[in-house]
């Protein structure tokens, strides 16, 4: 049985679900999304509340049960409130600038960097070497993160590279003479 699975999605004031086959729509004050569940699981919207239950005991439909009522409950909570994820630029001239849709970075590479925003995906640097992502789909604010980490990781010696704001590295320590 899965804990997450077992418990509905309440829908908070503002908010509200429709549901047409498998898909499901969320409309919110701020955003509008939906998400179309595979046939393993069962949707229901009423009192305010999406429940989603399995279909069977097969082992595929176990796994889709969870995963939609997370991927259900982070799209309610996108609705009324963007995610966000932020991130930290370390290393002697690494800093990074936005115009427009295009995050400018500067890594230490042999060119700059010029990573392409995509729609439903704001990110701003409040300072060079800060920046911030932001969104109301969950998955594609930390895809877009994680695109612009992997352009310099955080390496475990001197801990240069972009980093996430909360994350620690382990510093490793140099060779020994």
């Amino acid at each position: 049985m899965s804990r997450i699975g077992k418990q509905p999605v309440a829908l908070p004031d503002g908010v509200t679900a429709t549901l047409s086959g498998q898909t499901i729509e969320i409309k919110g004050p701020k955003d509008t999304q939906s998400f179309t569940a595979t046939d393993d699981v069962t949707l229901t919207v009423e009192d305010g509340q999406v429940t989603v239950a399995p279909r069977g005991g097969s082992k595929r439909a176990k796994q889709q049960w969870g995963m939609t009522r997370t991927v259900i409950s982070n799209m309610v909570f996108g609705s009324k409130e963007p995610f966000k994820k932020e991130l930290e630029i370390r290393g002697v001239g690494y800093r990074a600038q936005v115009q427009g849709n295009i995050v400018k970075l500067n890594l230490g590479l042999s060119h700059d960097v010029d990573f392409e925003v995509p729609a439903g995906v704001t990110v701003t640097a409040p300072k060079p070497t800060e920046l911030i992502v932001e969104g109301h789909n969950k998955q594609l604010v930390g895809q877009v993160a994680a695109n612009i980490r992997d352009w310099r990781r955080p390496e475990p010696y001197k801990g240069k590279g972009i980093r996430y704001k909360d994350e620690y590295i382990f510093q490793k320590e140099g060779k020994k003479k």
